[in-house]
């Protein structure tokens, strides 16, 4: 298997400390044998580690993040989102191998469109960190790396001919952990064509390698705003002293910055633990975009909760937090067919010119149309 951090392109540094983010990415946890002599594995752990490294969907966990799990706990919220499981080898009904159609709706290498006004490009197959539940876990980590702007020229070609797209999301792999010059040249080559209105940058470096959010990198992307950070908060215990210093300075720069939460079984799957999410994101300008239900990837049925549950959450939180503290639960429809918004229904009954409604007090109101 290849190493998913092999031949990274970074800039060196003579001598590069734990603060920064090279090192963090040069000293991430990449062997069972590394793992081993950092957690105290259970066996499914050990044999989901040992698969990996086997030529499965590899595992990477930066120092910074790895000390935000437990050492002893397999139960701990951010062990279970970094570190394999046995359970990733069975099956679960529902599995899909590229359960967003990505393949299907790729319009150029590396350019995917499954929406009328908006497209992926995917711009690297590597993370800081490769989460267990990856949408794209078969082809993260695979070892192309990152994608030179000669390979990427037909995806912005295609871009140039097609002017309807006026918003594109930079994913990959996770874009953030490309050399600044690289990626501000992917940036620059996008701002070239005329109907790209907005850029998304797709990454969860904010919270799992928040060391790589340096003035640096803020001024070197600033010039090709409009840009907006979509990120994945899953739990209060990554909102860390210097996740909300990366935040802060991303919305100091100009950067808004959008949170996306997976609901995942057993890590945050309560109505309590995303209330404290939520709350703390907005407290440092981060606007919680979307309660994004798991994906059905194969490998991650451990993880995923039934759509009822999120409807539950939601119908619990209604009421109780902020409005700017309230994502939308989003359910990505199977096969690339396009996100759909889930609510529970508040409506408990309907007569001509008036709804009757159940409030989040408790009490039922009805509305009376004029």
């Amino acid at each position: 298997m290849t190493e998913p951090h092999q031949n990274l392109d970074l800039v060196t540094l003579e001598h590069p400390t734990r603060e920064s983010w090279r090192w963090q990415l040069q000293n991430s946890v990449r062997s069972v044998a590394d793992l081993r002599r950092a957690l105290d594995l259970t066996a499914e752990e050990l044999a989901g580690a040992e698969r990996a490294e086997r030529g499965g969907f590899p595992f990477a966990i930066p120092p910074y993040y790895l000390a935000l799990c437990d050492k002893s706990d397999p139960s701990c919220p951010i062990r279970r989102q970094v570190v394999p499981h046995a359970a990733e080898g069975q099956p679960t009904q529902g599995d899909l191998r590229d359960p967003l159609g990505e393949e299907a709706h790729e319009v150029a290498p590396d350019l995917i469109q499954r929406y009328p006004d908006r497209a992926l490009l995917l711009v690297s197959d590597r993370c800081a960190v490769y989460c267990r539940f990856c949408t794209r876990s078969r082809m993260v980590g695979a070892g192309g790396g990152p994608r030179s702007i000669a390979r990427l020229e037909p995806a912005f070609a295609y871009l140039a001919a097609h002017p309807e797209v006026s918003d594109v999301i930079v994913s990959g792999g996770d874009p953030l952990i490309m050399a600044t010059p690289r990626l501000a040249a992917i940036l620059a080559r996008l701002r070239e064509i005329p109907s790209v209105q907005t850029l998304r940058l797709a990454t969860r470096v904010p919270v799992v390698l928040p060391q790589r959010i340096t003035a640096e990198l803020v001024e070197a992307l600033r010039p090709y705003h409009p840009i907006w950070v979509m990120t994945h908060f899953n739990h209060p215990n990554e909102v860390t002293p210097e996740a909300s210093q990366a935040c802060q300075r991303l919305a100091d720069a100009g950067f808004p910055v959008m949170n996306h939460t997976v609901l995942l079984r057993g890590i945050n799957d309560d109505a309590a633990c995303l209330a404290t999410l939520f709350r703390e994101l907005v407290r440092n300008r981060v606007r919680p975009y979307y309660l994004l239900q798991a994906d059905p990837v194969s490998g991650t049925g451990h993880l995923r909760t039934p759509l009822r549950t999120g409807v539950e959450i939601m119908r619990q939180l209604q009421g109780k937090l902020s409005g700017i503290a309230l994502p939308k639960l989003i359910v990505d429809t199977p096969g690339g067919h396009g996100k759909v918004p889930v609510s529970p229904d508040f409506v408990i009954g309907s007569s001509p010119g008036a709804t009757r409604f159940l409030a989040p007090n408790g009490v039922e109101v009805d509305y009376i149309d004029p």
